[in-house]
């Protein structure tokens, strides 16, 4: 099939989509296609994703069940294990995880292993979009040289892009439709055919000249963010050494109507994004011999933030004439922020870990994560209640989920220590509150 015969059934919403990978990137890029009257067929390792989803139920908090159902029943929107279905599409968008190891070096294994399986199946007048976030030079090292070895000519037989995902898991105001799309193509046909296909489920697509250009940009945006929460989070720690109010301090600096963007100090960094990405950039400018300081830096500044929320508790506790060792503690919240599922990366799970080594009894409530199993954590959610918080002797508020009654935490604990700043509605509360 030309890159013309390509361009008509894309436009004709006769273009057969797949998306490799269904968690909190695929998923809603999927709906999205299939809203607009796409064929979509999802492809994922992961059985029981691929059962729910064809029984037309949702397991991200963001797509609801109604609207998956809905798609399933209208024959848009189905998927499976089996990547031979890969035979049968025009296009395929692969948005499979890219974590670091323990060595925190990328793993590309999920990547590696989709662009085989994409190449196995691959035939001409196909387009290919990866969207996972990683280093620049991923796609020409890792995606095209697959396809390549079926000789294949990019440009002309398939089309390879890479478009930077930007899903931001539970925010209501931004999603898939309304976030600009950026996307660089390894050829301008490549761009081409990639703008016709996602400006149809998206409002804004922003070309730009390469693919590594659009893995860059990825990089920049959350490297910008992991700098300033960096920087932010250390204010934090530099303003308790002073007696300064830390949150009182960027709640003025906000009023500032230019040159200042408001960012606000936390426990640590938690989710896929900004505290993996920014390294995927570091490790690769490492092989090029030069050393990104203010990732590296920053990097160390947010991974020490749990620590220092242990240091808020031992403190408190000691002003109590407590230890840390046999204390009952509360942790609220585990998800890496307010109000979604997801605890990749979580600060909860290293302040679980350090208040668990230092001997204290923990336990944890989180309305969105019912059950903890994650790297030797196995622990359950506990009932919120006035006797639950009485029968701790420090509440530690790691995600402030807005579900949460703060009023009664500050009626019935003894001590709050609140990495937050989420009691700051709460008058007169009966606890002893410490901020970070």
């Amino acid at each position: 099939m030309s890159k013309a015969e390509l361009l008509g059934k894309i436009e004709r919403r006769e273009a057969v989509v797949s998306v490799v990978g269904l968690g909190y990137v695929g998923l809603p890029l999927a709906v999205e296609f299939a809203r607009e009257g796409y064929t979509v067929v999802g492809v994922d390792v992961t059985e029981e994703k691929v059962n729910l989803l064809n029984a037309g139920q949702s397991y991200i908090p963001d797509i609801s069940s109604e609207d998956v159902a809905a798609l399933v029943k209208a024959g848009k929107l189905s998927a499976t294990t089996d990547f031979s279905a890969l035979e049968r599409v025009d296009a395929i968008s692969i948005c499979v995880p890219t974590p670091l190891g323990k060595s925190k070096d990328p793993d590309m294994s999920y990547v590696i292993s989709a662009a085989e399986q994409v190449a196995k199946y691959a035939h001409k007048g196909l387009l290919i979009v990866l969207e996972s976030t990683t280093y620049p030079g991923t796609t020409d090292e890792l995606v095209m040289p697959r396809l390549a070895k079926n000789g294949f000519a990019v440009g002309e037989d398939v089309f390879i892009c890479f478009s930077p995902e930007r899903i931001d898991p539970g925010n209501q105001k931004y999603s898939v439709r309304n976030t600009p799309k950026v996307i660089g193509g390894a050829t301008p046909a490549c761009v081409e055919v990639a703008v016709a296909l996602y400006s149809k489920a998206i409002d804004q697509v922003v070309p730009v000249s390469s693919t590594r250009a659009a893995e860059m940009v990825k990089l920049l945006e959350n490297t910008f963010r992991l700098v300033n929460i960096g920087l932010v989070n250390e204010m934090a720690v530099m303003c308790d050494k002073l007696g300064v109010n830390v949150w009182e301090v960027i709640e003025a600096a906000s009023t500032k109507p230019f040159g200042f963007m408001t960012f606000y100090p936390g426990p640590g960094l938690g989710g896929h994004c900004i505290p993996i990405d920014p390294l995927y950039l570091s490790w690769k400018l490492k092989a090029l011999n030069y050393n990104a300081k203010f990732i590296e830096l920053a990097s160390a500044v947010n991974s020490d933030m749990p620590l220092y929320v242990i240091d808020k508790v031992i403190d408190a506790l000691n002003e109590e004439r407590k230890s840390v060792k046999g204390s009952k503690i509360l942790v609220m919240g585990v998800a890496y922020k307010r109000d979604i599922n997801d605890v990749r990366e979580s600060p909860a799970l290293d302040v679980i870990r350090l208040l668990q080594e230092r001997g204290a009894e923990v336990s944890y409530n989180d309305p969105y994560i019912p059950d903890l199993a994650h790297e030797g954590l196995a622990m359950t959610s506990i009932d919120l209640t006035a006797g639950a918080v009485k029968a701790s002797d420090c509440v530690v508020i790691v995600t402030d989920h807005t579900a949460y009654d703060y009023a009664m935490l500050g009626e019935n604990a003894k001590i709050i220590v609140d990495s937050r700043n989420a009691m700051k509605k709460v008058k007169s509360p009966k606890a002893v509150v410490v901020l970070l």
